[in-house]
């Protein structure tokens, strides 16, 4: 197993598990935005929960290739849906703030490709 692919890995389900934890604990910086975007309240506990699923299916990949595949796809389908909920929302200057969580995602499966 390449390292560079478990230390971009396990680092990616850190920042989506700070994401997913932050969205449970109502942190302003979250709330907020998604009130603005539009997104119901009832709606976060799922969203936090999908992402948490998320972070840790990329651990359990480790161990288990294609459930972090599968965690990996589901969290780029996933931040790809907040970056159109943003654009819809027309709050340009917010659009870095999914990609933020979604480049190490997509850089975890690119290095897992590389490395099988």
């Amino acid at each position: 197993m390449n390292t560079a692919y478990v230390i971009v890995t396990v680092a990616a389900a850190a920042w989506v598990a700070f994401s997913a934890f932050s969205m449970y604990f109502r942190a302003r910086w979250v709330v907020e935005p998604l009130a603005a975007y539009g997104v119901p309240d009832s709606w976060r506990p799922w969203l936090a929960t999908a992402k948490l699923a998320g972070a840790v299916g990329l651990v359990v990949g480790l161990s288990v290739p294609v459930l972090g595949v599968l965690a990996g796809i589901g969290l780029v389908l996933y931040f790809v849906g907040a970056v159109v909920t943003v654009l819809r929302a027309r709050s340009f200057s917010h659009v870095p703030f999914p990609l933020l969580y979604l480049a190490p995602v997509v850089a975890s499966l690119v290095l897992f490709s590389a490395a099988s």
